[in-house]
Protein backbone atom coordinates (compact mmCIF):
# COMPACT_ATOMS: atom_id res chain seq x y z
CA UNK A 1 0.00 0.00 0.00
CA UNK A 2 1.44 3.16 -0.89
CA UNK A 3 1.49 5.80 1.80
CA UNK A 4 0.32 9.82 0.23
CA UNK A 5 1.39 11.59 2.78
CA UNK A 6 5.40 10.17 2.59
CA UNK A 7 5.38 11.27 -1.08
CA UNK A 8 4.07 14.65 0.18
CA UNK A 9 7.35 14.54 1.41
CA UNK A 10 8.92 14.03 -2.14
CA UNK A 11 11.24 16.78 -3.34
CA UNK A 12 10.43 16.17 -6.71
CA UNK A 13 6.46 17.10 -5.83
CA UNK A 14 7.98 19.73 -3.42
CA UNK A 15 9.66 21.93 -6.09
CA UNK A 16 6.99 21.02 -8.78
CA UNK A 17 4.43 22.55 -6.82
CA UNK A 18 6.38 25.53 -5.28
CA UNK A 19 7.81 26.47 -9.06
CA UNK A 20 3.89 26.14 -9.54
CA UNK A 21 3.04 28.52 -7.03
CA UNK A 22 4.86 31.85 -8.93
CA UNK A 23 1.73 33.63 -11.13
CA UNK A 24 4.65 34.50 -13.50
CA UNK A 25 6.31 31.42 -13.56
CA UNK A 26 2.97 29.98 -14.22
CA UNK A 27 2.46 32.53 -16.72
CA UNK A 28 5.67 31.41 -18.64
CA UNK A 29 4.73 28.09 -18.57
CA UNK A 30 1.51 28.93 -20.07
CA UNK A 31 3.66 30.87 -23.09
CA UNK A 32 5.95 27.38 -23.16
CA UNK A 33 2.69 25.84 -23.53
CA UNK A 34 1.47 27.67 -27.12
CA UNK A 35 4.84 26.82 -28.57
CA UNK A 36 7.42 24.50 -29.08
CA UNK A 37 10.47 25.78 -28.46
CA UNK A 38 11.01 30.02 -27.42
CA UNK A 39 13.97 31.56 -26.87
CA UNK A 40 14.61 33.32 -23.78
CA UNK A 41 14.20 36.88 -25.47
CA UNK A 42 11.06 36.12 -26.87
CA UNK A 43 9.90 34.74 -23.89
CA UNK A 44 10.82 37.50 -21.71
CA UNK A 45 9.66 40.08 -24.15
CA UNK A 46 5.77 40.90 -23.30
CA UNK A 47 6.49 40.85 -19.07
CA UNK A 48 7.50 44.18 -17.26
CA UNK A 49 10.53 42.44 -15.49
CA UNK A 50 13.37 42.49 -16.55
CA UNK A 51 15.76 39.63 -18.64
CA UNK A 52 17.74 38.22 -15.55
CA UNK A 53 14.44 38.28 -13.62
CA UNK A 54 13.04 35.89 -16.30
CA UNK A 55 16.20 34.13 -16.45
CA UNK A 56 15.58 33.28 -12.25
CA UNK A 57 12.03 32.28 -12.89
CA UNK A 58 13.77 29.93 -15.42
CA UNK A 59 16.15 28.56 -13.26
CA UNK A 60 13.65 27.64 -10.73
CA UNK A 61 11.14 26.03 -13.72
CA UNK A 62 14.23 24.33 -15.08
CA UNK A 63 15.10 22.90 -10.85
CA UNK A 64 11.66 21.34 -10.94
CA UNK A 65 11.98 19.68 -14.24
CA UNK A 66 9.42 21.63 -15.79
CA UNK A 67 12.11 23.32 -18.72
CA UNK A 68 14.83 22.26 -20.44
CA UNK A 69 16.88 24.82 -22.15
CA UNK A 70 19.34 24.23 -24.71
CA UNK A 71 21.83 26.60 -25.94
CA UNK A 72 22.81 27.37 -29.71
CA UNK A 73 25.29 29.87 -30.24
CA UNK A 74 24.18 33.13 -28.13
CA UNK A 75 20.45 31.84 -27.95
CA UNK A 76 19.00 29.59 -25.36
CA UNK A 77 16.12 28.15 -25.96
CA UNK A 78 13.27 26.64 -23.61
CA UNK A 79 10.78 23.91 -23.97
CA UNK A 80 8.29 22.65 -21.42
CA UNK A 81 8.62 19.43 -19.68
CA UNK A 82 5.32 18.35 -18.40
CA UNK A 83 6.63 14.93 -16.50
CA UNK A 84 6.37 16.43 -13.04
CA UNK A 85 3.15 18.38 -13.48
CA UNK A 86 1.96 14.66 -14.30
CA UNK A 87 3.14 13.88 -11.16
CA UNK A 88 1.41 16.49 -9.62
CA UNK A 89 -2.16 15.88 -11.00
CA UNK A 90 -1.44 12.10 -10.19
CA UNK A 91 -1.06 13.90 -6.40
CA UNK A 92 -4.05 16.08 -6.25
CA UNK A 93 -6.30 13.14 -8.38
CA UNK A 94 -5.74 10.71 -4.68
CA UNK A 95 -7.08 13.33 -2.89
CA UNK A 96 -9.85 14.94 -5.72
CA UNK A 97 -12.06 12.55 -3.49
CA UNK A 98 -12.36 14.76 -0.92
CA UNK A 99 -13.35 17.60 -2.57
CA UNK A 100 -15.51 16.47 -5.12
CA UNK A 101 -17.69 14.45 -2.70
CA UNK A 102 -18.00 17.83 -0.32
CA UNK A 103 -19.10 19.77 -3.96
CA UNK A 104 -21.48 17.29 -4.93
CA UNK A 105 -23.18 17.17 -1.21
CA UNK A 106 -23.30 21.12 -1.53
CA UNK A 107 -25.07 20.90 -4.83
CA UNK A 108 -27.59 18.74 -3.83
CA UNK A 109 -28.15 20.58 -0.91
CA UNK A 110 -28.60 23.80 -2.84
CA UNK A 111 -30.68 21.90 -5.59
CA UNK A 112 -32.88 20.44 -2.82
CA UNK A 113 -33.21 24.10 -0.87
CA UNK A 114 -34.27 25.82 -4.20
CA UNK A 115 -37.02 22.83 -4.93
CA UNK A 116 -38.93 23.55 -1.58
CA UNK A 117 -41.73 25.44 -2.45
CA UNK A 118 -41.67 28.95 -0.78
CA UNK A 119 -44.61 29.18 1.96
CA UNK A 120 -46.88 31.60 0.82
CA UNK A 121 -47.92 34.26 3.30
CA UNK A 122 -51.51 33.95 4.86
CA UNK A 123 -53.68 36.77 3.96
CA UNK A 124 -53.88 39.50 6.21
CA UNK A 125 -56.39 41.09 7.51
CA UNK A 126 -58.20 43.90 6.05
CA UNK A 127 -57.52 47.27 7.20
CA UNK A 128 -60.48 49.83 8.48
CA UNK A 129 -62.22 51.81 6.60
CA UNK A 130 -60.37 55.54 7.95
CA UNK A 131 -60.08 58.37 5.33
CA UNK A 132 -56.68 58.08 4.28
CA UNK A 133 -55.38 61.43 6.11
CA UNK A 134 -56.42 60.08 9.60
CA UNK A 135 -54.31 56.73 8.98
CA UNK A 136 -51.41 56.84 10.79
CA UNK A 137 -48.20 56.80 7.93
CA UNK A 138 -46.20 53.38 8.17
CA UNK A 139 -42.66 54.07 9.76
CA UNK A 140 -39.90 51.24 9.24
CA UNK A 141 -39.15 50.29 12.97
CA UNK A 142 -35.86 52.14 14.33
CA UNK A 143 -33.29 49.62 15.05
CA UNK A 144 -30.50 49.51 16.94
CA UNK A 145 -27.20 50.09 15.01
CA UNK A 146 -24.94 47.33 13.87
CA UNK A 147 -21.67 46.44 15.65
CA UNK A 148 -19.96 47.48 12.04
CA UNK A 149 -22.34 50.49 11.32
CA UNK A 150 -21.78 52.10 15.35
CA UNK A 151 -18.76 54.38 15.36
CA UNK A 152 -15.78 52.80 17.70
CA UNK A 153 -15.38 54.03 21.31
CA UNK A 154 -12.25 52.86 21.94
CA UNK A 155 -9.77 55.45 22.25
CA UNK A 156 -7.04 55.32 19.47
CA UNK A 157 -3.74 53.13 20.29
CA UNK A 158 -0.64 55.18 20.27
CA UNK A 159 2.50 53.39 18.95
CA UNK A 160 5.53 53.34 20.91
CA UNK A 161 9.62 52.78 19.66
CA UNK A 162 11.00 49.71 20.84
CA UNK A 163 8.56 48.66 23.54
CA UNK A 164 9.07 51.95 25.83
CA UNK A 165 5.80 52.74 27.97
CA UNK A 166 4.36 55.67 27.02
CA UNK A 167 3.38 58.83 29.72
CA UNK A 168 0.49 60.28 30.60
Amino acid sequence: MLNRMVKYEDDVLNRTFAALADPTRRALLARLAQQDVVSVSALAQPFAISLPAVMKHLDVLAEAGLVTREKSGRTVSCRLAAGPMEDAMQWLAHYERFWSAALDRLAAFVEEDACQPSPTPEPSAPLPAQPLAAQPLLQAPILPASSSDAASTRAPRRSTRHGRKLRN
